[in-house]
């Protein structure tokens, strides 16, 4: 039975990363604005977040990142353009994105890590269990992640992080779950352990950008000290409460078996934008004709 005390209505999404791997693209531009055909990635996140029901959102920003918040905006001449144009299928692409939820932000400051940048967020979620998607990583529409994870949140009042199964040469580029009790694609998370080497690795089930959390974990990111990189690291304050399941809640996984796109990462980023464009519309049945021609040449 859902529970009310764990019913999530908030969203936290951090986007203050610098984006040196998209340089230079990125140099006065935010990764989160780089566009999945004609949308940039942030607006898929957040798109994700209102589909599961969170309406009330809040971004961890950084310098540089004044465009986040102006693509979410109203543009008043752009719409005035466009409708005494007449191009109504534009005026309501450009006003979608200032409608889409109620977006609030703050800067993280020093760049200390993604626990740092969620402790971030701590007045403003206040005594509620909330959600973290992280702003470079989008998980495909027509695939299931964040409402199932809001619903095993509410039943159980856990915490809840999204798993997926990689390649034994990537496990090094994730925070990695040892597991308990499985039942289907839900999992007990017992150990969490942060970007380990393919052989000490407890597992192949890695951790990607979506959590939902309660609030005594704001409680463990005020303790936890700066680990690997020297930054604040929300795996370590997951691993405290799987250990300490009494004093936040313990922590479950949700093992995802659907389309991701880590757009931060060049190849993944070409893959969404082609993934994502196929089915288009507009433009699907032309880019496939165009991509077997394409493979013919390879």
């Amino acid at each position: 039975m859902t529970s009310k005390g764990f019913r999530v209505s908030k969203a936290v999404i951090p986007a203050a990363g610098l984006g040196t791997r998209f340089l230079p693209a990125t140099k006065a531009m935010p990764k989160e604005m780089l566009p999945i055909v004609d949308k940039p990635v942030i607006q898929y996140v957040v798109e994700e977040a209102v589909a599961a029901g969170l309406s009330d959102l809040l971004m961890i920003t950084g310098r540089n990142k004044n465009t986040l918040e102006n693509h979410f905006d109203r543009v008043a001449e752009l719409e005035q353009v466009l409708s005494q144009k007449g191009d109504e299928k534009k005026l309501f692409s450009v006003q979608a994105s200032n409608q889409l939820a109620d977006i609030h932000y703050t800067r993280q400051g020093d760049p200390r890590g993604l626990g740092h940048a969620v402790l971030r967020a701590k007045s403003h979620v206040g005594h509620n269990s909330f959600a973290v998607l992280l702003g470079d990583d989008i998980i495909d529409s027509r695939d299931a992640c964040l409402s199932q994870m809001l619903k095993l949140h509410e039943e159980t009042g856990d915490n809840v992080v999204a798993l997926m199964e990689v390649p034994k040469e990537q496990i090094h580029l994730y925070g990695v779950a040892s597991i308990g009790a499985q039942d289907g694609d839900v999992v007990e998370v017992i150990d969490l352990v942060e970007k380990p080497e393919a052989d000490k690795a407890p597992s192949n089930l890695a951790v990607i950008g979506r959590y939902v959390l309660r609030p005594e974990m704001f409680d463990i990111l005020e303790s936890t000290q700066p680990g690997r990189g020297g930054e604040i690291q929300l795996t370590d304050a997951l691993q405290h409460a799987a250990k300490h399941p009494e004093i936040a809640g313990g922590v479950r996984g949700v093992i995802f078996r659907g389309r991701r796109y880590d757009t931060g990462d060049k190849l993944d980023f070409i893959k969404a934008t082609l993934r994502i464009a196929v089915d288009r519309e507009d433009i699907g049945d032309d880019l496939r004709d165009w991509l077997k021609g394409f493979s013919k040449e390879l």
